[in-house]
């Protein structure tokens, strides 16, 4: 200890010996509250930082990547189950996909101590997994392991690669369970395979929406429950790909009550089947919210924090803002960049509006601005900077960002936006957006 702070057996600066006792710190403390509100990423204090980086595929065939992608994101996932662990989401640690990259800048950039990283080899029906922990910060390897599986058993190797980290992990805090930290998503490989699928597609369906795009999301979602009928996580990404696409002209599903009635048959299957998946609470919550039950999606999101409380997404912000909950909107959309450092451009979104909506329009600008800049044929991100702008008094600024908005949809009119806005609790909010939207040039009809 005394060698970790600069100190010695001699001078005893910050580590007292005390005879027959043991040894006491006797350094100075100061609580710094300053770097609460800023954008560094400093190292967490109180509990191990780690980083789970996309596993390398050495199979040759770039159509087997999600196979990697999918043992990363369920050891993220599972890891993030531990409250004692500070887990960095899967969106920013992928980020470092196919790049050559110094282990010790990863550290620094997502402010974690500990990285996973490892390979898959997928060969005549067998896999190989080869997994290392880095001490980010000096580049030491903590552990290292290879594992030869049959490939119709790989989630008993996931099993077992996140017990081992967990166990090395548990060394340095007091209260972790040295219980496995990956539960299997299900009981059958076909229909995790199918769901892995589906999880590639929904991502690349969001970097450019289009309709078939979406239906091969949910055709593959279908194909997982048709093998495994009980499977949670498929029927909550499944509510998910109705409910988060329920505001765009993609097909019969806009603003359809019919649309958010599936959403929630398949969210309410997801609990039903999992209660214990948090991610199947959040979409139950977020359901709830447009179908104006508010009461209900709070204490749907409060379970599953209630369930891991290490557990964040942005759509917590979403059903925070439809309820009228700004602060808690804030709050959880922090807490979410902070996991994820490279949010998506809808969690930026959705953190400016809850900013937008408390008045805070300078600190609203850079989320809104961030999510225009990344995803520039998002109607939505367009409008959301044209209001923050007119609000502001910055008319020209707020009337470049309506034309944007209305090159991408030349037909939207305030009348279509409300009937968007009126999910929310508070007509206040709606009027919000509404009047800042008139002034920025929305045309009415």
């Amino acid at each position: 200890m005394r060698s970790a702070v600069g100190d010695d057996g001699k001078r005893q600066r910050l580590i007292k010996t005390l005879s027959k006792q043991g040894v006491r710190f006797i350094g100075n403390v100061i609580e710094d509250t300053a770097a609460d509100d800023s954008n560094s990423f400093t190292l967490p204090q109180r509990k191990p930082s780690v980083a789970v980086l996309p596993f390398i595929n050495l199979s040759g065939a770039r159509k087997d990547d999600y196979f990697g992608d999918g043992i990363a994101e369920d050891i993220i996932t599972e890891l993030s189950r531990f409250s004692e662990l500070f887990v960095i989401a899967r969106n920013s640690s992928f980020r470092y996909r196919d790049t050559p990259i110094d282990l010790r800048q990863v550290g620094e950039e997502l402010g974690v101590r500990y990285i996973l990283e490892g390979s898959v080899r997928r060969a005549s029906g067998r896999v190989r997994i080869n997994a290392q922990l880095i001490d980010a910060s000096n580049g030491t390897h903590c552990w290292a392991e290879r594992y030869d599986r049959k490939l119709s058993d790989p989630l008993s190797v996931q099993d077992e690669v996140a017990r081992t980290v967990a166990g090395l992990l548990v060394t340095h805090v007091n209260n972790i369970e040295s219980a496995r930290a990956l539960l299997k998503p299900a009981r059958t490989w076909r229909a995790y395979d199918y769901y892995l699928r589906a999880v590639q597609m929904l991502n690349t369906f969001w970097i450019s929406p289009n309709t078939a795009d979406l239906n091969r999301t949910r055709q593959l979602l279908t194909h997982a429950l048709e093998a495994e009928p009980t499977y949670a996580r498929a029927h909550a990404l499944l509510a998910d790909s109705i409910i988060s696409v329920w505001h765009l002209p993609l097909d019969d599903d806009y603003l359809s009550d019919a649309a958010v009635d599936r959403a929630y048959q398949s969210a309410c299957a997801a609990v039903q089947y999992d209660p214990s998946l948090p991610f199947a609470h959040a979409i139950v919550g977020l359901v709830l919210g447009y179908r104006r039950q508010h009461e209900a999606s709070i204490h749907a999101l409060d379970r599953a924090i209630a369930l891991n409380p290490n557990y964040t997404d942005w759509r917590f912000v979403q059903a925070f803002l439809m309820a009228g909950q700004h602060r808690r909107a804030i709050a959880a959309g922090r807490a979410y960049v902070r996991a994820d450092p490279y949010y998506p451009p809808r969690a930026a979104v959705w953190l400016g509006v809850g900013y937008f909506m408390t008045r805070r329009y300078r600190e609203a600008l850079p989320f809104l601005q961030d999510a225009a800049l990344r995803a520039p044929d998002s109607r939505g991100a367009h409008l959301w900077n044209a209001a923050n702008f007119a609000h502001w008094g910055r008319l020209r600024e707020a009337q470049n960002e309506m034309e944007a908005a209305l090159r991408i949809d030349p037909k939207f009119t305030l009348t279509e936006q409300a009937r968007q806005a009126a999910v929310c609790k508070d007509q206040r909010d709606v009027n919000h957006l509404l009047d800042g939207l008139r002034k920025a040039g929305l045309p009415e009809k």
